[in-house]
């Protein structure tokens, strides 16, 4: 097939970052990045946006890429050739300084590689309690190994992740069974899953399951939808919403996310407010 146009961006994990720059957090990338050309366009495109880097670049390599094929219906398909950001050391992570009052998000991309799935599993494991962690399976949760996604599962102050990953997880036959499942061994606060156009399904501790819808909106692009979600809900929750309302605003920026053409941009907190109301 010809494509009808393309670009090259940085994204993944960059996306969780600048949705929850945008809404005014101070945030610090911990993750490797590499010394090629891709690693100078993720430093400069994480300057660009306020983001500070915990660690030096790793040496002889160049950070990975991926390749995203976008539908007509605004479905994608990737495919991933990992590079620095696959090579994490616990001693890299150690660099970077972590605070009581901090938020972590982890990636199921940086679980699944051979070498930086074993050194952020122990380092997340060995965080103080009173930090959040918000971890991401993605759509590599089939690959990772068990001991890990249980490691970092289990440490989990947060569990996000989509309808298709949950089920993965727990082989729940529903929604709500996959929810309940994944809130047995994730999230001690709370789990939630992403289902698309319907919003997110929410399970706090001890309770039940809320169902928050999104906003209805022509989808144009779903690249980057979740990545967005969780970024905006770690930056509501850090301004001291209570989970649902936080969760409620994750929803309208995903919303406005895809049905923007182009790589997800995250909206600012003023242009949230600006699009809240009826679809």
């Amino acid at each position: 097939m010809v494509a009808r146009g393309s670009m090259l961006a940085v994204g993944g994990a960059f996306n969780v970052m600048s949705a929850a720059r945008a809404q005014g957090l101070t945030v610090t990338y911990a993750g490797g990045h590499g010394v090629g050309p891709f690693g100078d366009m993720v430093r400069s495109v994480l300057a660009q946006a306020g983001i500070d880097v915990a660690a030096p670049a790793a040496p002889n390599l160049d950070t990975g890429f991926t390749v995203t094929f976008v539908a007509e219906d605004g479905e994608r398909t990737f495919v991933t050739a990992p590079g620095a950001e696959a090579r994490l050391t616990v001693e890299s992570l150690n660099a970077s300084m972590i605070s009581e009052e901090d938020f972590v998000y982890v990636s199921g991309y940086g679980l699944a590689y051979p070498d930086s799935g074993p050194a952020l599993a122990d380092w997340v494991s060995r965080l103080a309690t009173g930090i959040t962690v918000v971890a991401d399976p993605g759509p590599l949760v089939g690959e990772i190994p068990k001991a890990i996604l249980q490691d970092v599962a289990s440490r989990s102050t947060w569990w996000t992740c989509n309808e298709r990953e949950a089920r993965l997880m727990t082989g729940g036959a529903s929604r709500d069974e996959s929810i309940r499942a994944v809130a047995k061994i994730a999230g001690r606060k709370g789990v939630l899953v992403r289902i698309g156009r319907d919003g997110c399904l929410l399970l706090m501790r001890d309770g039940e399951v809320q169902h928050l819808p999104g906003q209805f909106v022509r989808t144009v692009n779903t690249t980057g939808a979740g990545d967005i979600h969780t970024g905006t809900f770690m930056a509501a929750l850090a301004a001291g919403l209570e989970p649902p309302e936080a969760v409620r605003r994750a929803n309208l920026a995903a919303s406005i996310v895809v049905s923007r053409q182009g790589p997800p941009t995250a909206p600012t907190l003023a242009g949230n407010q600006s699009c809240d109301g009826p679809p």
